[in-house]
Parts: structure tokens; sequence; C-alpha cells
């Protein structure tokens, strides 16, 4: 069992997937408001680790989907700086375990780091309202236990 600190959107059905599955595995989680959080740049940018810029953004941010933030075109400071000003830019959740820190979920990625139960259908990021509302990442088949 891991404790799980994981930062949400509060209401986003996707995250409160997320978390019934880290429960369901075993995992002690610790929600708290991505939104509420006193971000510094120290403490957010470790959740991106070595990943493209492009990978820190909620692709289904209204100013990323509407093209307004180009972010193919920022450089990590300019991303964590429009982060820092509108937390809705952020990809979600963020989650720290021990001293490692992810951002969004994938679902394999969790599953080598501290395990997840297998699921009937695929728990990611992308998000789950309705088509129109939801980003253009494919959904793919389930993700079978590793373990």
């Amino acid at each position: 069992m891991a404790k799980v600190l994981f930062f949400e959107k509060p209401g986003c059905a996707g995250n409160a997937r997320q978390k019934a599955l880290l429960r369901a595995s075993g995992h002690e989680v610790q929600a708290r408001s991505l939104l509420l959080e006193p971000w510094s740049e120290g403490s957010l940018r470790p959740y991106f680790g070595g990943k493209p810029v492009r990978d820190w953004f909620n692709p289904a941010a209204p100013r990323v989907k509407s093209g307004e933030i180009a972010v193919d075109s920022l450089s990590g400071e300019q991303a964590i700086a429009l982060m820092l000003a509108d937390p809705l830019l952020i990809r979600r959740p963020l989650i720290r375990v021990a001293d490692r820190c992810e951002s969004g979920f994938d679902a394999e990625l969790v599953d080598s780091w501290i395990g997840v139960a297998a699921t009937p259908e695929r728990i990611s990021d992308s998000c789950v309202r309705g088509p129109s509302q939801a980003d253009s990442r494919p959904e793919s088949a389930p993700i079978p236990r590793n373990r």
C-alpha cells in the first residue's frame, strides 16, 4: 500500500474514477484541490520530470483547446508561469508518493510504480465528459494488471 498525495480538480469525474481505482488497489489517497494549493515554481515543476512541455498541460483546458495558448512554443519557465496564474491549465492529477512526482494518470505507469487493480475499462487522464468536450487522445484497451 502506498500513501498517495493526489491533487485534483474538485468535482472532476475523471479524478474521482482515478481516486477510486487507487483506493480499490489498496492505496491511501489524500486528495487536495489543485486549484487551492499555493503552488510555486519549485513545488510544481517536479511533477513534470523530463516530459515535453506540451505534456504538462491539460489538453481539455479551454485556453489550450482553443489555441489561445500555443503549448508547443513555450519554454518550461513560460509554461510554469502560465500554470501558476491559471491552475486549470495543469494536467491532472498531480500525484506524489514519497519523493516521486507524476502528472496525469497513465494507468500502466501507475501500475508499474505502485500497482493498480485490473479494470474492465481504461482509467486515464482523458476527460470523461461528453465527446464534444473531451480531449482528442484516443482511448485504448483496458489495462491489465502487470503484477
